[in-house]
């Protein structure tokens, strides 16, 4: 293990690994669930295998500035090969573990990967699948060994093997992990994460360690968060914000990860563990909501009286209470009582009582989703920031909330509002560089040293930044009025019954909307009802599903008439799609962002049909099964008209 001198600087993540083990050696620095069981490893164990690891590499064959795929849900061995990768000077870079072998093909060409190491034997037989237009990769290691004793390709190799002879290596070149983590410098690329690609490819994002750590480093002295933390790392290990949170904040604080047991058991190991700090993409809180309306609809009528009760009590002070702010007596006697019967139950239940801070980015959150959270006592704050800025470049300040802001500049950011209302960002967190790609780089950073996020927004006289749209989204009605369509859509998918939504109205008289209903919560809706269906498509008919859907647009109307700029931004017309948006049909990202191009493209007959009034219209869609199957979709499509209001808040 490599000897750090106390005097010298933490600049890179294997020296922050080596100090944590010497200072706080027997301290849990990872946990994970495995058949019912946690398991746990120090962080004296965890640097130990670190550099098995590192030194089976480099007996592999494995230097400084190769790359290496990381691919996989998160586990403990995938975040150790991180720093492992990171000791020897190479650049890691994580794939979204629920990519098809075609999308994985096109990162481990570009980022020229010649070594890969994953989960278990789902991403081996992928990268099987396209290993004979792969000829640099010379090898696969994988971390499960389930299913793996049959496959005896000499370039496939089991964790523990890598690491034994690793073990070996160490004891017969004594310096060598010493000398290559001292060659390491905070300029060097630390890894490398690819955009989720809405606009054409990913992008390969090269990050240095001072920029991590950078971040790293202002998010925790401004939550003041310390070792003591435990997160549950449950999100892509190839998305930034789970870079962020459950490596680079990990590795400086040196608090405790958490990784669940598999996608399904998330929630049940949520509530087992009980993290101090917690981040989610609005997504996952829209998704935690339904659950709670869903079981809502199925209590008796008393809990639901008491809920719907209690809840307008949270709605008007629990924002006040949890932010200190004075409260009339008789509304804080209300929501102690109401804390008591439902907010303390409710939060045991999601799994956040324990929560102090919790934050959510990746996309814009509606206002009204914000104010639940907070409203019931969990300190749900959000962030802002891009992939490009390691996701750090503004936070919110604890007692200066607003739902409709993303917090201030964050330490050592500076933020600016071009002419044309785009977000300019500055601060060591930036990018070095597009891989391989130095057109992309100048273009994404001015003559001013600023990254051009490509958002569009506005810092009101507190200091606060309120994100209206993408740049390249926003947009004008025919009649000159501003057309912000995520904005919309964050609206409508407040609602558990709307999982995706997807609006349309630049430049046309009238902004109309497609629907992807949530299967789970109309199901469960439906079938109280006793209306009976044979799956999605059949559901998403309904004329009661058309009727339920409308009243919930017709709320978001009345909604947006109070919007000053973006009443006219009111929804006239709406379907419901056949199918759900699916990242398996390029319809989103898998970051689960709307290819909002790709989708006007592929379901242009939709949007004719919208816009000439037509009341119907059939459609045939391809779709691509989970086992690899396609096949097509077909459907006569309902299409309806939606109240709209006037300024004046007149039916129109």
């Amino acid at each position: 293990m490599p000897e750090m001198a106390s005097s010298r600087a933490m600049d890179t993540f294997p020296r922050l690994l080596f100090h944590h083990s010497q200072e706080r050696g027997t301290k849990t620095a990872m946990r994970e669930k495995d058949l019912g069981i946690w398991q746990t490893w120090s962080w004296s164990e965890v640097a130990e295998q670190v550099g098995a690891l590192a030194c089976g590499l480099a007996e592999m064959g494995f230097k400084r500035g190769d790359n290496l795929a990381i691919i996989g849900d998160n586990r403990p061995r995938l975040y150790m090969t991180m720093a492992a990768v990171q000791c020897l000077g190479g650049v890691p870079v994580p794939l979204y573990q629920d990519g098809v072998a075609f999308e994985m093909l096109f990162v481990m060409q570009d980022a020229a990967i010649r070594y890969a190491l994953v989960e278990d034997q789902e991403q081996v037989d992928k990268l099987l699948e396209i290993k004979d237009q792969l000829p640099q990769l010379k090898l696969i290691g994988y971390d499960d060994p389930r299913g793996m004793r049959h496959y005896d390709q000499p370039f496939i190799h089991d964790i523990e093997a890598l690491m034994a002879m690793g073990r070996v290596f160490q004891q017969n070149n004594p310096g060598f992990l010493d000398a290559e983590v001292a060659q390491g410098g905070s300029d060097d690329i630390s890894v490398m994460l690819y955009t989720s690609g809405t606009t054409g490819k990913p992008k390969g994002v090269c990050l240095t360690h001072n920029a991590f750590i950078s971040a790293a480093r202002g998010g925790i002295g401004f939550d003041g968060l310390s070792a003591d933390e435990d997160i549950l790392s449950y999100l892509p290990m190839a998305w930034v914000g789970d870079h962020l949170f459950s490596y680079a904040q990990a590795m400086y604080a040196g608090f405790t990860i958490n990784c669940p047991e598999s996608g399904d058991t998330v929630m049940n190991d949520l509530r087992e563990i009980g993290p101090t700090y917690y981040f989610a993409p609005p997504r996952i809180f829209e998704n935690l909501l339904t659950q709670v309306m869903i079981r809502m609809e199925d209590a008796s009528v008393i809990k639901q009286k008491l809920f719907h009760y209690f809840m307008k009590v949270a709605r008007r002070c629990g924002a006040d209470v949890l932010d200190g702010k004075p409260v009339p007596a008789g509304d804080r006697v209300l929501y102690a009582l109401g804390n008591i019967l439902i907010f303390a139950p409710l939060k045991n239940v999601l799994g956040l009582s324990r929560v102090r801070v919790a934050y959510t980015a990746g996309a814009a959150i509606g206002p009204d989703l914000f104010r639940f959270y907070r409203s019931i006592g969990i300190n749900l704050k959000q962030l802002y920031g891009q992939t490009e800025t390691c996701a750090y470049v503004c936070l919110q300040p604890d007692g200066e909330i607003k739902f409709d802001s993303v917090g201030k500049p964050a330490p050592g950011v500076e933020v600016k509002i071009a002419d044309n209302s785009e977000i300019l960002v500055k601060g060591p967190m930036l990018l070095k560089e597009y891989y391989k790609r130095p057109e992309a780089t100048a273009e994404s950073i001015n003559d001013e040293g600023y990254f051009m996020t490509g958002d569009a927004g506005l810092i009101d006289e507190e200091g606060h930044l309120r994100i209206i749209d993408r740049a390249k989204d926003v947009g004008k009605l025919a009649n000159g009025a501003m057309y912000a369509p995520n904005y919309i859509e964050n609206k409508l998918k407040f609602f558990q019954h709307i999982k995706e939504a997807v609006v349309f109205g630049d430049q046309r008289k009238m902004v109309c909307a497609f629907i992807n209903i949530d299967i789970g919560a109309v199901g469960n809706w439906a079938e109280r009802r006793g209306i009976a269906y044979s799956g999605y498509t059949d559901l998403a008919a309904k004329p009661e599903v058309y009727q339920l859907i409308q009243d919930c647009i017709e709320k978001v109307n009345g909604e947006l008439v109070g919007e000053g700029a973006l009443a006219d931004s009111q929804i006239h017309r709406f379907l419901v799609l056949h199918k759900e948006l699916d990242p398996d049909d390029d319809e989103l990202t898998r970051t689960r962002k709307v290819r909002r191009d790709f989708v006007a493209q592929k379901y242009a007959v939709l949007i004719d049909a919208l816009y000439s009034g037509k009341s119907s219209q059939f459609i045939e869609t391809a779709v691509k099964f989970e086992d690899g199957r396609q096949g097509k979709v077909a459907a006569d499509l309902l299409i309806r008209d939606i109240k709209t209001f006037g300024i004046a808040g007149r039916a129109a």
